[in-house]
């Protein structure tokens, strides 16, 4: 059982932060110590993971929380930074979870600004939670339904990361010293691309994702994208399964005695 809480940089203990840097070095072929920490400064917070039973850190996922202009508009970007989860929890939704609820609580400190989940994935898995938990984002198969994203995405691109995009590619690439994800952490094969379309359309826009190149997206994350399609996810995973372990308890409760 895991629970995720969000707590400030600041706050993090040395513990927290050897603990961190842990996992990451387990998933990412380059993890030098000073590099983490020097992003994982430029952050507001972190989402963190625990084994409740232990309190041991199984994951984490930093954030930037960012006002800035987006087409010349005045816009709020919450920015999702290294995200990594032990491999024995892959499938828990308590981190998505948790950042769901962040996601609310930072739309209605502000719910006249537009609000927008930015991310750079080099991997499908974090390009997943994008395509199957969002309607309006970019990059999207078939197309977005919102044309504007895609130059949202030039904008803070330049912004956060100077002269690293590429427009042909809409990629960014950091160069041969860019941290790239290690084998075992999202390998893709062709019976994944068969099956999920959307791992086969993030391949098709990020080739070389194995070397480290990554490739910027971009969600809208206001009021009304959580209360028609965020909320739906929050109730479900919150009490539907609350309701299924009642339902199986009363199943059991109602059976026979054997003798």
């Amino acid at each position: 059982m895991l629970t995720t809480r969000y707590q400030k940089v600041d706050t993090l203990n040395i513990q927290d932060i050897a603990r961190m840097h842990a996992l990451f070095e387990e998933n990412y072929a380059y993890s030098p110590l000073s590099t983490f920490i020097n992003d994982l400064e430029k952050k507001e917070g972190v989402f963190i993971v625990r084994k409740k039973s232990t309190q041991e850190i199984v994951g984490f996922s930093t954030l930037g929380v960012y006002t800035f202009k987006l087409g010349g508009k005045k816009a709020k970007g919450l920015f999702s930074g290294d995200t990594i989860l032990d491999r024995n929890y892959w499938g828990s939704r308590s981190l998505q979870k948790a950042f769901a609820l962040k996601l609310f609580w930072e739309a209605l400190k502000s719910p006249l600004t537009p609000q927008y989940w930015l991310l750079i994935s080099k991997g499908y898995k974090t390009y997943l939670l994008l395509a199957k938990n969002f309607p309006d984002y970019y990059p999207k198969r078939g197309g977005s339904t919102a044309p504007d994203l895609e130059e949202l995405v030039a904008e803070y691109s330049e912004a956060m990361f100077p002269g690293k995009l590429d427009r042909d590619a809409m990629l960014l690439d950091f160069g041969d010293n860019a941290n790239c994800l290690k084998d075992h952490v999202a390998a893709i094969t062709p019976e994944m691309r068969a099956a999920e379309p959307d791992i086969a359309f993030f391949e098709q826009r990020n080739p070389t994702w194995q070397r480290g190149t990554e490739l910027p997206c971009i969600a809208r994350a206001d009021l009304k994208t959580f209360m028609t399609f965020i909320w739906p996810f929050l109730w479900k995973v919150t009490f539907g399964k609350k309701a299924k372990v009642k339902a199986q308890t009363e199943a059991v409760e109602t059976q026979p005695s054997r003798v």
